[in-house]
């Protein structure tokens, strides 16, 4: 299986820095091609969120290359490639409370990880970042004896948030979370929009289905496409960082 990627990150109308990091990876082995895509957002009611995140994702780097592929080469069982991430959150927990207590702050970072590996999907996820799914279904038309495709889309992971920005699970020194854990069968011609809670924040779940349907998407359109949502949300008034991956499998 093939991917088309593209990424939208941007500091948004109000703020400075952008405390969002994003990440996308792709490495072919022997048993098939793997990508990681990931979306981390550092919390701003907190010191050194473009830190959190950004802390995050290198150390999902290292991950990717010495524990997924890693495993994948050695035909370690799924099992095993779960528990090595949840082991590298914890490992990451640990050494982000040391940070922060040394300087006497608290900080933190939303995560949402995706890999695909061949016809499966892995979700790991903690906070309020997103991750939709996005794939077209075959129907017998009432009038017409031809199948016709109809785009859905379906947020998979959970919001872990109260009230209206108070999370309560993150990468970070507030405590120790295992992430949520997903894995379903993934196929040609289906997309992934992983996100942040600034780009998805003032936008309706029918529009991003109306906009970034797969069957639609090539590499170009998909660029512009998430540009104009951003410009959108923008023109909304939303205030804080934008970022986004857009993964269509091929």
């Amino acid at each position: 299986m093939y991917y088309e990627t593209n990424v939208y990150w941007n500091a948004g109308a109000v703020k400075k820095i952008n405390q969002d990091s994003v990440l996308v990876l792709q490495a072919l082995t022997s048993r098939g091609r793997v990508l990681l895509a990931a979306v981390c957002d550092g919390m701003g009611g907190m010191e050194e969120g473009e830190c959190a995140s950004g802390y995050v994702t290198e150390e999902l780097i290292a991950w990717f290359y010495d524990g997924l592929l890693y495993a994948i080469g050695k035909k370690k069982p799924l099992w095993v490639i779960r528990r090595s991430l949840e082991r590298k959150v914890y490992q990451m927990q640990n050494r982000m409370q040391d940070y922060a207590r040394k300087r006497k702050i608290f900080m933190g970072t939303t995560m949402s990880v995706l890999v695909l590996w061949e016809k499966r999907y892995f979700i790991w996820h903690l906070g309020d970042s997103r991750i939709y799914w996005m794939k077209g279904r075959s129907y017998m038309g009432k009038r017409s004896k031809s199948a016709q495709k109809k785009c859905t889309l379906k947020q998979i992971t959970e919001d872990h948030v109260q009230g209206k920005n108070r999370l309560t699970k993150c990468v970070g020194n507030c405590g120790f979370f295992v992430p949520d854990f997903k894995t379903g069968i993934v196929r040609r011609r289906e997309a992934f929009l992983l996100c942040s809670d600034g780009f998805w924040n003032e936008l309706q779940e029918e529009e991003l289905r109306e906009v970034l349907q797969p069957e639609r998407m090539t590499e170009e359109t998909s660029e512009r496409r998430l540009k104009e949502l951003a410009d959108a949300v923008m023109r909304r008034g939303e205030k804080d960082n934008l970022s986004a991956v857009y993964i269509k499998c091929l």
